[in-house]
């Protein structure tokens, strides 16, 4: 038996601060959909009559700040007769094959697998097989990982003898905790103000006639 974790990230976000960025995932989904997409690979073949192109070898697909590695990526391209609208679906294998986003602050989510399959127009991303997503330093590891950018909803799943694993970095603790020690710091070396300087003034010059007096 698999066992599942449905668990919406803003109940992550709430518990351990985990992917910190993911409003911004369907922000920055959009903005790179747009882009236009350049594939490098060592070898290239396709099926037109079914509509699948293959890269293999070292191939790197790139559109806006998405990234997709892998040691072999099959794109397969569908049009919807109703709509006529058309979709892909890519699907990259590797050892193992990454994807990886920028989002609008600048951090990267990263999901890593023996095997992805990214559909842009569902706004899904399954990865399977030793499945990583590492985001701000968090992580969730499993057999199968669906992260769905639009619901901002993450499903890990186990085989019979794993567990799902879900290692969390408080973030927003730790940078807190770095900007009050530095208010302490910048308060410390702080000049001294004209009135603590007055304040002292006086004391250091009974300390001297106490020091004549005592030479008399």
């Amino acid at each position: 038996m698999n066992k599942k974790f449905n668990t919406p990230l803003s109940l992550l976000l709430g518990s351990a601060l985990f992917f910190t960025a993911s409003l911004n995932v369907v922000y920055a989904a959009k903005k790179d959909l747009n882009q236009e997409i350049t594939v490098d690979s060592k070898k290239t073949a396709a099926d037109l009559k079914n509509k699948i192109a293959s890269y293999l070898g070292s191939v790197s697909i790139r559109q806006g700040s998405i990234l997709i590695s892998a040691d072999l990526v099959q794109v397969f391209s569908n049009k919807d007769e109703n709509s006529d609208e058309k979709s892909d679906v890519y699907l990259a294998k590797g050892s193992p094959a990454l994807f990886q986003q920028e989002l609008e602050d600048g951090s990267l989510i990263s999901l890593q697998a023996d095997e992805i399959k990214y559909q842009p127009s569902l706004n899904i991303i399954t990865v399977a097989g030793n499945a990583v997503v590492k985001q701000a330093g968090s992580e969730v590891s499993g057999s199968k990982i669906i992260y769905n950018t639009l619901s901002e909803k993450l499903e890990a799943e186990s085989n019979n003898n794993e567990t799902v694993t879900t290692i969390l970095q408080p973030t927003l603790l730790k940078k807190q905790k770095a900007l009050k020690d530095k208010a302490k710091s910048d308060l410390d070396k702080e000049p001294k103000t004209v009135s603590e300087t007055t304040e002292q003034a006086p004391e250091e010059a009974t300390k001297e006639e106490g020091d004549s007096s005592v030479e008399g």
